[in-house]
């Protein structure tokens, strides 16, 4: 997929949902998720003792949520409190953002286009990362997950319907730039489309044949598309150019 399907995507785009981990921040790069995934699976060992066995086996804290659900509401609640904690911490030391990304919010923003982070992380852990790195200005809306319902995560569409209705656009014009599978069946769940974001080997093939509108192996290339493209008006179409009037 080239830059003219890219620029298609995003020509038809008023609200842009930028996913959290990979597009924006690389969220565990400073603290490794399978460690954060074994203190995880201490706490479920400590409410379900057999449980506590199949979370040891799981090195992706945010499986260990999903599968927290198995012990029911208080384990859920045990598990999503720590996470929220275990991922602050993380942001706090995972560096920069990613490549390119600080150029694709202030292009989107710049654009007069809605710009939202829907992320199955915490709001908590997204807000932290943003006020740190001076980026809150850029983003209308954080869409964290649902506090103790991780069925509500992505590839559930709940939290981008959440942030079309927040930025008062209709799902069908948003976009979300996200780097996973789940990314991709969110956002057409939603009824609106995806940028999928390769950035890493074979994932360019993997989004594209999970139906991805589009596919970049950088965040610059999202940032080049909403800064070459026309800016989008208040009142939610492209503004007219010389050669339209």
């Amino acid at each position: 997929m080239g830059i003219s399907k890219l620029s298609e995507v995003l020509g038809a785009t008023s609200g842009v949902l930028f996913d959290f981990d990979g597009p924006i921040c690389d969220v565990f790069a400073g603290r490794p998720a399978p460690g954060v995934a074994r203190e995880l699976s201490e706490v479920v060992a400590r409410h379900d003792a057999t449980l506590g066995g199949k979370a040891r086996e799981v090195d992706d804290p945010m499986e260990i949520l999903r599968l927290a659900a198995q012990g029911g509401e208080p384990l859920i609640r045990a598990i999503d409190e720590s996470l929220i904690k275990a991922e602050v911490s993380a942001v706090k030391v995972a560096g920069p953002p990613v490549p390119g990304a600080v150029a694709a919010l202030e292009a989107a923003y710049s654009s007069g286009r809605k710009v939202a982070v829907v992320s199955n992380n915490s709001t908590a852990c997204v807000r932290v990362f943003l006020m740190l790195h001076s980026l809150r200005h850029l983003v209308h809306e954080v869409i964290g997950r649902a506090a103790n319902r991780p069925d509500l995560m992505k590839p559930d569409p709940h939290s981008l319907l959440l942030a079309a209705s927040r930025l008062r656009t209709h799902p069908n014009h948003c976009t979300l730039i996200g780097d996973s599978v789940t990314d991709v069946e969110a956002a057409h769940a939603a009824g609106g489309r995806c940028i999928g974001f390769a950035n890493k080997r074979g994932k360019d093939i993997t989004l594209g044949e999970a139906g991805a509108d589009a596919v970049v192996t950088s965040m610059t290339a999202v940032a080049d598309a909403l800064s070459l493209g026309r800016p989008w008006a208040v009142e939610g179409r492209p503004t007219a150019t010389n050669d339209d009037q």
